[in-house]
């Protein structure tokens, strides 16, 4: 059965954003963001529908009111498609900080366009969708009819949006205006799904086809025969839920298995062979780059780090990253983050808080060092994230390792 919790989080302008995370009745396998459309809210019927039956597919979640809107707090007057985006990444932070990173974007309308610009700021992301979504922000100044002219002749106006009153501003038309979205489509780097009705009035599906011509692969396209823009009838939204479900398995809940969008290793798998540089030399090709690992000599030739090394590194790496992006979104004074890890082999009996008690276990020890101005509780807050970086969280939880071998005449 799902649950639904409150998770408010502070939004671009520094006001309180009203938020709910559908959970699924067991551990989330995913998480997700869903972003509403124009002037809708996060209990907009179709987000709602959607969230829900997501977690069906063991995915968790996360909608909310965008600024000035629904049950957030702000002026929406102050907002723009910037701030939007904004939004967006603050959403998927306060998901890393206190549960984890989305691996999916959902967005509806405009809040298609939004997830399609935030991706680039969410580096967990790996697969995103959207729902008659516009090929460009610009596309909802024709929504403002004669509106658009009096916020350019006067700087703002009050317009009529689905009969409720909005304040428009100009700062909002020039936002719009200078978005670069068709080059934020071309270099997306995650899998994309576009959901468009053939029918739609409000935008037409001339934008799906721009959205997906601009796509690289892996890319689909599917079309929501007889729906209206708003997915009015629950069927509907209930077969967008469904199509979002299975294709999430995929990029998301098994990236693995996902094909690649370049003729190198595909995003999200590594692949390790034999150099013959020495017993033991090996390369790792991770997306487009190479790497080498080896053990040191007498044992190997020293021609790379060693594997714990670089799983050392590779925690480290996620530890810096993830306090560095936390402290960027809050606009605290970090100047610079160096971690530094070791790796041993302990008794279980001389850690006192660990489960084993029994023969030897391995102990990692960080030490994180953060350069700035930072007071004594953003030092505190920024160790305590640094806990929720997703290595990290992988290290510390169950890992089901699936070992088989490849068909002959693969490779």
């Amino acid at each position: 059965m799902t649950r639904t919790v409150r998770v408010p989080f502070t939004g671009s302008q520094g006001t309180p954003l009203a938020a709910r995370l559908d959970l699924p009745a067991g551990e989330p396998r995913a998480y997700a963001v869903f972003a509403h459309c124009f002037t809708c809210g996060k209990d907009v019927v179709a987000a709602a529908r959607i969230s829900r039956a997501l977690t069906g597919s063991e995915i968790a979640v996360l909608r909310f009111d965008f600024t000035g809107l629904g049950e957030s707090g702000g002026d929406f007057g102050n907002t723009d498609f910037s701030s939007n985006i904004e939004d967006l990444v603050l959403a998927a932070d306060h998901l890393r900080a206190e549960f984890a990173a989305p691996a999916l974007l959902i967005g509806h309308s405009l809040g298609g366009a939004a997830v399609l610009a935030a991706r680039h700021r969410i580096p967990e992301v790996r697969a995103v969708a959207t729902i008659a979504a516009p090929a460009d922000p610009e596309h909802v100044r024709h929504l403002l009819g004669d509106g658009a002219a009096e916020v350019e002749e006067r700087g703002e106006a009050e317009v009529v949006l689905a009969g409720r009153a909005f304040r428009i501003r100009r700062q909002f038309l020039d936002d719009i205006a200078a978005q670069p979205q068709t080059e934020r489509i071309a270099t997306l780097d995650a899998a994309l799904l576009v959901l468009h009705a053939p029918g739609d009035q409000l935008v037409s599906i001339d934008n799906a086809r721009r959205i997906f011509d601009a796509a690289r692969h892996p890319k689909s396209f599917v079309a929501l025969d007889g729906a209206d823009h708003l997915l009015s009838e629950p069927a509907d939204a209930e077969y967008v839920a469904t199509v979002l479900g299975a294709w999430a398995s995929r990029y998301v809940l098994d990236p693995g298995s996902a094909p690649d969008s370049t003729d190198g290793t595909a995003e999200g798998t590594v692949v390790v062979s034999e150099t013959g540089d020495g017993p033991l030399g090996q390369r790792i090709e991770a997306s487009r780059h190479v790497l080498a690992a080896d053990e040191p000599a007498p044992i190997g030739a020293d021609s790379g780090p060693a594997p714990y090394d670089l799983l050392l590194a590779a925690l480290g790496s996620c530890t810096s990253m993830t306090v560095r992006m936390y402290a960027e979104r809050k606009g605290w004074p970090l100047e610079h983050v160096s971690v530094a890890l070791r790796h041993s082999r302990i008794h279980a009996e001389d850690c006192a808080h660990c489960e084993t008690r029994a023969g030897r276990l391995d102990r990692i020890e960080r030490t994180i060092r953060l350069e700035g101005d930072l007071d004594a509780g953003q030092r505190e807050r920024l160790l305590a994230i640094a806990d929720k970086c997703p290595v990290h969280r992988t290290l510390r939880s169950e890992v089901d390792i699936r070992t088989e071998p490849q068909p002959r005449g693969h490779g």
